[in-house]
């Protein structure tokens, strides 16, 4: 019995030994840092890869240095131009010194989720709402500049905020949709009158050459009918230039000229007597 409650002692000695050397071996990923604490004190940073831990004298505090992604809730926001809108965005942070992440702040991820939300709100308030429509990139720029600055002394990276959707109210959607309909026309009815600009400039330009070449005008007029002429079951009136109808307007004026000095008693020849006058006047 004595050497039996001897190799029972000894399992349970080897089994205690076992369970404290496992437990003092620890494994951190690439991805992961152990910060480790001895008696209370702050050692430092340790891993990646396997290390040990003196049981009961050392613990360590595992601090992921992957990027973290967060959604900062929509935030009520009165514009500088006094317009009330909604607001989110996303926040991408990093921790770069797992030392202070652990010691300077209790909760890292969320009090830089808290800084975020009022850096937000703060920024956005300073600006109107169209600078914040047409300079979104700008703005993004100062808030990461803010809330790094801020989340620095923790040893937390801020590298990358986001404004994703800016909520309107229905009053001002339909201002700004007014606004767009009317630029818009604007634009329109600027191209329009430079269309018509420009072709009446070009119009100008061909009657000269019509002016100076009459040939130029048949040549449009056979044109225009062979495009006619693609329909079928159309009549076609086919117009012929002043310039040939001319001819044959002048050689009727003529005519009609030469009749009326024919008909004038003054301009009529005189017939010559008859031999009866004739003899009448010579008695």
């Amino acid at each position: 019995m004595g050497g039996g409650a001897v190799l029972l002692c000894l399992a349970v000695l080897g089994f205690i030994v076992l369970m404290v050397t496992l437990s003092a071996i620890k494994i951190v990923p690439e991805y992961e840092r152990g910060v480790v604490f001895r008696l209370g004190r702050l050692v430092g940073a340790r891993g990646p890869g396997i290390f040990f831990l003196i049981p009961i004298f050392e613990r360590m505090v595992r601090v992921d240095t992957r990027i973290i992604t967060m959604d900062i809730p929509p935030q009520e926001v009165i514009t500088l131009d006094n317009v009330t809108i909604k607001v989110n965005a996303v926040l991408y942070f990093m921790v770069v010194d797992p030392n202070m992440a652990v010691v300077k702040v209790m909760d890292y991820i969320r009090a830089t989720i808290q800084i975020a939300q009022t850096t937000l709100r703060s920024v956005v308030g300073q600006v109107e709402l169209d600078e914040l429509l047409a300079r979104r990139e700008a703005i993004n720029e100062k808030l990461q500049k803010i809330i790094d600055e801020q989340t620095e002394p923790w040893g937390v990276k801020v590298t990358i905020v986001e404004v994703k959707d800016v909520e309107l109210p229905q009053t001002m959607q339909r201002a700004m949709a007014k606004q767009a309909e009317a630029e818009r026309e604007k634009r329109a009815k600027v191209i329009h009158a430079e269309g018509e600009k420009l072709a009446s400039v070009m119009l100008a330009e061909a009657a000269d050459v019509i002016a100076k070449e009459p040939v130029t005008l048949q040549l449009r007029y056979l044109q225009t009918l062979t495009e006619i002429a693609v329909e079928k079951n159309s009549t076609i009136i086919f117009p012929l230039p002043v310039d040939t109808l001319k001819v044959f307007m002048d050689g009727m004026e003529k005519m009609q000229n030469g009749a009326v000095h024919t008909n004038s008693p003054i301009q009529a020849p005189s017939r010559p007597p008859s031999p009866a006058t004739t003899q009448r006047l010579d008695e």
